[in-house]
């Protein structure tokens, strides 16, 4: 009796470790694809300015890359943001980027030829429109800008080109009813404080460092945009079709926002590559942008909400044979 007992405890014993071996291999697999050389070579990937939430995502992706690619040098290029990023991928100047969708969009409309080629990687997180005032200025709604000195974002960024087009929901023309300053995240915040300019656009995950350290040393708030507006965006055409409203919610900035939740717009944010880069290349980034979402959300909070189902869909481009191979191999 007791040695019919031992044997088939042993035999459970024996199965349930090769129940877990088979899981380890699987997660083994899945981390780090077993039997095959990680990808070498040099890689450009480009950002957006130190003060922005696109270069804390570079670095961090960056640092993951270094353990799943050793062999492969990563360079982070700075730039005015998504436009500048959407125009770089597609000449070539570098091999991966963060954009978001309406400047992806608009590129393919402006640049239709290039635009052609551009892939995505994955769909990453969503950007907010953040609209800054001083604590005590009059501005109420975004048509009460009338007149003032704007900070918009620099010329080639995303944040300019949906600065642009809210003033224009408005109902005011982005040249000639507002006092343009092309000053973005790595300038504006000083500039606002300083009293040089009367109110800031900038559009980005949430939150963004240099608004946080802002919030330290200057006392302002946020504008909405209402949905009244995103509504008159949409009526502008499929371009405006990435817009959705949203609130922004009072734990982003909570010095700034003192409790109170503010409506807004978002705009999700892609990583893009080009058609002819390597598809292995392609297939390892995704697995890593996929696999480090965690530790990256440590430090890019928005970041912590990447995930597989969500991270396919790169509308307005298609997915690139690579990233479209490693969804295909973790398809649930």
């Amino acid at each position: 009796m007791f040695p019919a007992v031992t044997r088939i405890g042993r035999r459970r014993v024996l199965t349930g470790s090769f129940v877990v071996l088979v899981v380890l291999a699987v997660l083994l697999w899945w981390l780090l694809p077993l039997g095959r050389t990680p990808p070498s070579g040099r890689m450009v990937f480009g950002t957006g300015t130190q003060a922005g939430v696109y270069h804390v995502y570079g670095q961090e992706l960056r640092k993951d890359l270094a353990v799943d690619t050793p062999d492969l040098s990563v360079r982070l290029k700075e730039s005015s943001g998504s436009r500048q990023n959407v125009a770089m991928v597609a000449v070539g100047t570098a091999q991966f980027a963060i954009a978001a969708a309406d400047a992806v969009e608009e590129y393919k409309y402006s640049e239709s030829s290039r635009a052609d080629e551009l892939r995505g990687v994955a769909r990453l997180y969503d950007d907010y429109l953040h609209v800054l005032v001083p604590a005590g200025s009059d501005v109420r709604r975004v048509s009460d800008l009338k007149g003032l000195r704007v900070g918009i974002g620099p010329n080639d960024s995303g944040v300019q080109l949906i600065a642009e087009r809210v003033l224009a929901a408005a109902g005011l023309d982005p040249r000639d009813d507002v006092v343009r300053h092309l000053d973005g995240i790595d300038t504006g915040p000083d500039k606002l404080r300083r009293g040089e300019i009367d109110a800031l656009f900038w559009s980005g995950g949430i939150p963004t460092r240099g608004l946080e350290d802002l919030a330290e040393r200057f006392d302002y708030r946020f504008v909405p945009v209402d949905s009244d507006l995103v509504a008159r965006l949409h009526q502008q055409g499929e371009r405006y079709g990435h817009y959705r409203s949203t609130t922004m919610p009072e734990s982003a900035y909570p010095r700034a926002m003192r409790g109170e939740p503010v409506e807004t717009l978002a705009v999700s944010n892609l990583l893009i590559t080009r058609a002819d880069v390597d598809p292995e290349l392609t297939e390892w980034l995704t697995r890593t942008v996929i696999r480090s979402r965690d530790e990256i959300g440590e430090k890019v909070h928005s970041a912590q909400l990447v995930d597989v189902r969500t991270a396919i869909d790169t509308y307005p481009v298609p997915l690139h044979r690579g990233a479209r191979e490693y969804y295909r191999s973790v398809k649930p």
